[in-house]
């Protein structure tokens, strides 16, 4: 078994690129050889703040996970009431990716069809203020990422909006 992790998430460490890898110790062995010649080492202050992070105190973890689990819950819940959109629960990080399929075709009611995951997401921002990350950027159209990494009031408001906006939606959606 080879475990790969990191700090990013787990103890709100992003930016600070510092992962790990737990397995068979020839396979260890192999990796550090690949890994110190392909990228620099982190500075050793990341090294320092990971190691307290990896060795302290853990009982914040399950009441913040506990949040998140609540945070996650409620947006899909939310999503999953938007006429076009389905979301299905995601197991990992503080990001839902729902699909859009069910709007790509209609138009906006400035009179613009939604074509992409991407003109989905620009209509959220224009007519909504809701910023979203087109699910092309990572190889999965017609997605769109969200993040549930903040507070639940924001979601709710987040999630009203985005509702709103597919609501406003005229036409039929294109057929898969």
């Amino acid at each position: 078994t080879l475990t790969c992790n990191g700090v990013s998430k787990s103890y709100a460490m992003t930016g600070w690129r510092i992962g790990y890898a737990g397995g068979p110790k020839d396979l260890i062995k192999a990796m550090a050889k690949v890994q110190s010649q392909s990228t620099s080492n982190p500075c050793s202050v990341s090294q320092a703040a990971a190691l307290e992070a990896l060795n302290g105190d853990q009982s914040f973890l399950k009441e913040r996970n506990d949040v998140f689990k609540e945070r996650r819950d409620l947006v899909v819940d939310l999503l999953n009431q938007a006429e076009g959109l389905e979301c299905i629960k995601p197991e990992g990080a503080f990001y839902v990716y729902p699909s859009c399929a069910g709007v790509i075709g209609k138009k906006t009611p400035s009179g613009q069809t939604i074509k992409s995951d991407e003109d989905f997401v620009t209509y959220l921002l224009e007519s909504e203020g809701v910023a979203a990350v087109h699910g092309e950027a990572f190889g999965l159209s017609p997605y769109f990422r969200i993040s549930y990494a903040t507070s639940t009031e924001a979601l709710k408001e987040a999630c009203a909006r985005i509702q709103r906006a597919c609501a406003a939606l005229q036409g039929e959606a294109k057929a898969a």
